[in-house]
């Protein structure tokens, strides 16, 4: 028995291992030795093997089946690694390449070889489906003919649209230039995908029932006497004064005016949105901030195309790299348009410092910058005027070339109306802008009626802009939380558990401001939401403002039982919005690439990010038992109320992992074609759940039966979660590089 116990746990620790070098070596050398080496070897695949024998022969001699239920689970499991192993012996995937036109195909590219159908494919028609209004894909359609025996059966392939014939299965996966081709992922695989979604499926009602059973191990930590003591969390508030200066400004557009304008609708990152959102997205780019010297960014915005002479002399251009500061000769980080030009021209140009790896990027982004106001400044960004060319509507700006077939009316209207517009600005008469910004809305709207958006969702999309400030609320969360987080340290160590008339207060306070983060971030997210058509988790940004909302509402939920959960909640979603502005404070939103246009999808992430939360609150409270253990004083009864606490949170978290890396794996094979590709991600949040899933094993691994052991595993733990999340995103490529 402990032979069979050894070989248990040791092939599974042997697995995260051979996992974690795999990763490192697709790092190294990209995703060939990753998988040839480690994933498609014999070693691996006996480990795997070993360790699911081993772990049902051990099951089966520890007699689980008084607890069916946690039976159930090591079932699942097994049975979706028999499903992947029935993969691995009759599955094979490739691609095939057709054009319309072409004479049928019997083959398909698989693993640097032809492999033969069974019958006969054809490409009819191909054809892409675009959001209305806008250039951007929504869809790819291949249309095809199979001739098997003389039948032949018509169908359409599309993203998220697969097509199933003799278990073959074919997925839109990429398509030609010219349109009149396409490529197709093909996969085969009879019985493994049936038997993984019935493991999957055990799973489902395993994870269900643990829950709802009498006397599950979960149930009996619920009832446990030390958590009748448990106190609740106090903090000090701080209440940072924000004071305003006035500065010396430059031209521009009242906000009246300005305003006025922001009504036209734009043509804006593949979608038709307000200028505001423009304005905004220009103001964060060059300077930093939406707003600059008190002007809003519309004022930013109109300043630049009506008043380019006074602009170019502001400093608003933010330079944050110091070679790139010296070369345009400038002290401090922001540089005005005239600082880009010397008397040889524009000085970055074959600067010597584009061609250094070490500068390239900084230069890149200089001469973004400065681009990018040479284009709002011509008004060649200005894509406000649409007109109908080949059956289509598309979006042209006063000096793009208009189609030939242009009525005369028209033509003049576009390449008129902004000039008196500027004459009227120059005049400061306010009744005239007004009056030109409405009828080239009016055009707009006739001339691309039915594409435009609504009423509401523009005005839903000037909310947002106007509320998509977080750096303050971060910054704020990151305080209170500390704060709170140090007096229950402090508290716990003293032993002190009544709570005087102030310190409910302070928590009745406390508890009110966390909802009311809860309430802004879930509005925040409603707007995003409605505004782009899809739930928001399609990128860094979105996924972290939705591990917020999460710890947030997770916070609240168990306030009363968690003496630490507050503060907690404050430092998560600190941190969360913090990391969600590391790489741009207010990403745009754009159309949903096809393949992500999957409600699956939705459901993974915003899984995955309850269980990240949660794992985040084990961290945090491993870290307050370490502080109050080592505070000079022993205090084993608040470490043992952290540690009950802890395994607690542990069940709903490493379930929730669980569930969201299958709901995923199912979107990837309505996706990708297959339901587990070893991308860096998949596998470091495998790894991830074999590691927390250890601590569930206190009888074969009684090392987590002692607080201070399994306080220092879920500090150390959670390393795996930071990798998962940040270190493959931005140090490793793949399939989930979007976020």
């Amino acid at each position: 028995m402990r032979i069979i116990k050894h070989l248990c746990f040791g092939t599974a620790g042997a697995l995260i291992i051979l996992m974690i070098a795999a990763t490192v070596l697709e790092k190294m050398g990209g995703t060939s030795p990753g998988s040839s080496s480690i994933y498609s070897s014999p070693l691996f695949i006996a480990a795997w093997g070993t360790a699911a024998v081993a772990s049902a022969i051990y099951i089966f001699k520890r007699k689980l089946q008084k607890s069916p239920f946690s039976l159930l689970l090591h079932l699942a499991f097994l049975v979706i690694l028999a499903g992947a192993f029935a993969t691995y012996l009759n599955g094979r995937q490739g691609s095939i390449h057709l054009r319309v036109g072409d004479r049928p195909s019997a083959s398909f590219a698989a693993s640097h070889k032809e492999e033969s159908f069974p019958f006969q494919i054809q490409l009819t028609d191909f054809y892409i489906d675009y959001y209305e209004g806008s250039a951007a894909p929504m869809d790819f359609t291949s249309r095809i003919r199979i001739t098997d025996n003389g039948n032949a059966i018509e169908a359409d392939i599309s993203m998220n649209n697969i097509f199933s014939y003799r278990h073959y299965r074919f997925y839109q996966s990429s398509y030609d230039k010219d349109m009149k081709g396409s490529t197709l992922a093909v996969s085969y695989d009879p019985w493994g995908i049936a038997i993984t979604y019935a493991g999957y499926l055990l799973l489902l009602v395993s994870i269900c029932g643990f829950f709802f059973q009498r006397h599950s191990a979960f149930r009996r930590l619920l009832r446990h006497p030390v958590l009748r003591k448990a106190s609740t969390a106090v903090c000090l508030l701080l209440c940072p004064s924000l004071t305003a200066f006035a500065a010396e400004q430059p031209k521009h557009l009242s906000k009246e005016s300005a305003s006025s304008i922001n009504g036209i609708y734009l043509y804006h990152q593949d979608r038709i949105c307000p200028l505001q959102t423009l304005a905004k997205d220009f103001t964060l780019k060059i300077y930093g901030k939406s707003n600059y010297k008190g002007l809003n960014g519309e004022q930013v915005l109109t300043g630049w195309f009506f008043f380019y002479d006074d602009w170019k002399t502001e400093p608003i251009i933010r330079i944050k790299s110091k070679a790139v500061q010296r070369m345009l000769g400038i002290k401090g980080q922001y540089a005005c348009l005239n600082d880009f030009f010397g008397a040889e021209g524009y000085k970055l140009k074959d600067s010597g410092l584009e061609q250094d790896t070490k500068y390239k990027r900084e230069i890149n982004e200089a001469n973004e910058k400065f681009n990018l106001i040479s284009m709002v400044a011509t008004g060649s960004m200005l894509r406000i005027f649409p007109c109908r060319e080949n059956g289509k509507i598309r979006w042209f700006s006063p000096v793009d070339r208009l189609p030939d077939d242009l009525p005369a009316d028209q033509w003049l209207f576009i390449r008129k109306s902004l000039g008196l517009l500027s004459e009227q600005v120059m005049r400061n008469d306010e009744a005239s802008i007004r009056e030109i910004a409405g009828k080239i809305r009016k055009y707009q709207q006739k001339t691309a009626s039915g594409t435009l958006p609504s009423d509401r969702q523009i005005e839903a999309e000037k909310l947002y802009n106007s509320l998509n400030y977080t750096k303050i609320p971060a910054f704020c969360c990151l305080v209170i939380g500390l704060f709170a987080f140090i007096h229950n340290c402090r508290k716990l160590v003293r032993n002190q558990t009544l709570k005087s008339k102030t310190e409910k207060r302070i928590s009745m306070i406390q508890s009110a401001l966390l909802g009311l983060l809860f309430v802004f971030l879930a509005i925040l997210i409603g707007l995003r939401s409605y505004i782009s058509g899809h739930i928001p988790v399609s990128n860094g940004f979105e996924t972290m403002q939705a591990m917020a909302a999460c710890a947030s509402l997770i916070s609240l939920l168990f306030r009363k039982r968690f003496e630490m959960s507050i503060a907690f909640g404050f430092i998560i979603c600190g941190f969360s919005l913090l990391v969600s502005m590391l790489g741009e404070s207010n990403p745009p939103i754009t159309p949903l690439m096809p393949v992500l246009a999957s409600p699956l999808l939705s459901i993974h992430v915003l899984t995955i990010m309850i269980s990240y939360a949660l794992l985040a609150f084990l961290m945090l409270n491993g870290t307050a038992a370490l502080i109050i253990r080592y505070a000079g004083k022993t205090q084993n009864e608040a470490v043992e109320r952290l540690y009950i606490i802890n395994r607690i949170l542990l069940y709903p978290a490493i379930f929730l992992l669980a569930s969201g890396i299958f709901i995923g794996a199912v979107w990837a094979n309505v996706s990708w074609g297959r339901y587990w590709g070893w991308d860096p991600k998949e596998t470091w949040a495998l790894i991830t759940l074999m590691i927390y899933s250890a601590a569930f094993h206190t009888d074969s691994l009684p090392y987590f039966k002692r607080p201070m052991f399994f306080h220092w595993f879920c500090i150390i733990a959670f390393l795996s979660v930071l990798i998962t999340y940040f270190g493959v995103n931005f140090f490793m490529a793949g399939l989930h590089s979007y976020a």
